[in-house]
């Protein structure tokens, strides 16, 4: 048994990049998959709201940690050889796709029904109406509450300790097992979870509190 020291300290903070890349690679294909499912929810075609329904359900209503689990231990199953970047990334993907998703889908119905109206009186078709006029708008809303999704993606990165990804909380984990002093490794992961999640906080805040200004003007 070893204590816990400068080197203990660097190997926790060295893993806080694989838990910035992974949280990256959630958002960024959260927010592909995410502009879809918003689009199809909010979509003239039953079939496609449906699915995207479907979608949304699924991923909101099963636990993160089970949809870790299926993609990992059931890729194998389906002749897929998956690591654990992988199927994390896999999963957060999905899990962010589906959050962001009906994240979106609301802002893109926060858009006074007056625009839509307007877009549909110059005859735009959809596609038109949603890149020219809606979208933009619905970006604008949507900023604050998905910069505040975001502290949820980098939270839900710990999780994949569970498959063997090693980030912070499974450093942690590894550290713990060498030198037997969970207050101070886990306060110490604890601290570097805060450090990531609070700069994004507080801008979510700040953003919310200038749309509500901007609104009452």
């Amino acid at each position: 048994m070893r204590s816990f020291g400068l080197s203990e300290f660097l190997f926790i903070l060295e893993a806080a990049k694989w838990t910035v890349a992974l949280s990256l690679i959630a958002f960024v294909g959260g927010a592909i998959g995410g502009l879809i499912v918003a689009l199809c929810r909010s979509s003239n075609r039953p079939v496609a709201r449906a699915l995207a329904g479907g979608f949304i359900q699924i991923f909101q209503g099963t636990p993160l940690l089970l949809q870790l689990f299926l993609v990992f231990f059931g890729a194998p199953v389906l002749g897929l050889d998956i690591n654990p970047w992988v199927a994390a990334g896999v999963a957060l993907i999905l899990n962010s796709s589906a959050f962001l998703g009906e994240i979106w889908r609301g802002c893109i119905q926060a858009v006074p029904a007056g625009q839509v109206e307007a877009a549909q009186a110059l005859n735009l078709s959809y596609a038109a109406r949603m890149r020219y006029v809606i979208l933009p708008q619905a970006f604008k809303i949507a900023l604050a509450p998905t910069v505040g999704y975001m502290v949820q993606i980098i939270k839900g990165t710990s999780l994949a300790a569970i498959i063997g990804f090693v980030e912070v909380t499974r450093s942690g984990q590894i550290i713990n097992n060498a030198t037997f002093q969970p207050l101070i490794v886990f306060s110490v992961v604890a601290g570097i979870y805060f450090v990531l999640c609070w700069p994004l906080s507080l801008l979510a805040g700040h953003m919310e509190r200038r749309q509500a200004a901007a609104l009452t003007r």
